[in-house]
């Protein structure tokens, strides 16, 4: 695990800790993005609360610790641009846990909760972003109407694909394209012992139909070569008979 030059040693191995705990642990509505290689940048991802304007959004958010912390609190920022009183046009985000309330024994886990609880009750008197923290105060259907376009347009969950669907798709398009072919016109290949034997039996079904055509041709081609040798032996019958009949005339004669 690499440590990062800006955190004392004891600093970076409490932040490991509690990593580790929010990590077998999270909290409700939240999830840290551990990143072992910089303990100075903490992020993490906060589920919209439900009955609020942000339900169903997902918010990434960050703490960014300083050379001195715990001594000095971190700042917050959320990196989903999202309409709230007490969150600047950067993301910056004014709660005072943050600041005046800030105590070095607090813990990442009390500050995400926070962060999170701010999306439930906004403080609009002590506003980031005037026209969130006035429209909050004086019209508030108006503002959770923002509210949830700003989380429908920025903070919309990323799809969860099933990795055997694509795989069922890959395989189906690969098959359909080999030796050039197209999934149309391509030939299945079995797979199960089931298809196998069926191919095997339509094989040998046709295999039998092969041999019926060709002992059905070669009995038609005998047919055909008895009744021309009969035809030709009528033929030289007749011819002999009408010798016969001719000679019996020149005798006659005689």
């Amino acid at each position: 695990m690499a440590s990062n030059e800006n955190l004392p040693p004891n600093v970076i191995k409490q932040l490991a800790k509690e990593l580790k705990s929010l990590d077998e642990s999270p909290p409700d509505g939240i999830k840290v993005v551990v990143n072992d290689e910089d303990f100075s940048q903490i992020c993490a991802d906060i589920e919209g609360p439900v009955g609020t304007p942000y339900e169903n959004g997902v918010f990434r958010m960050k703490l960014a610790l300083s050379h001195d912390f715990p001594h000095s609190p971190p700042k917050g920022y959320f990196m989903t641009k999202i309409f709230h009183p007490n969150v600047a046009s950067n993301g910056e985000i004014c709660v005072n846990t943050l600041k005046k309330d800030w105590n070095p024994s607090l813990g990442l886990r009390h500050v995400l909760s926070v962060v999170r609880c701010l999306l439930i009750e906004p403080f609009p008197e002590s506003a980031l972003n005037e026209q969130a923290g006035k429209m909050l105060l004086e019209n508030y259907d108006e503002y959770a109407r923002h509210a949830r376009l700003y989380t429908g347009i920025h903070a919309k969950p990323k799809p969860k694909f099933k990795t055997g669907a694509i795989s069922e798709s890959t395989t189906a398009l690969n098959v359909g394209q080999t030796n050039n072919e197209t999934p149309s016109t391509a030939t299945a290949i079995p797979s199960s012992v089931t298809d196998i034997k069926r191919v095997t039996t339509s094989a040998q079904d046709q295999q039998h139909m092969a041999n019926v055509v060709v002992a059905a041709t070669a009995g038609s081609a005998s047919v055909v070569t008895t009744t021309q040798k009969r035809e030709a032996g009528l033929a030289k019958v007749q011819a002999d008979k009408k010798k016969v009949d001719a000679r019996k005339k020149s005798l006659k004669r005689l």
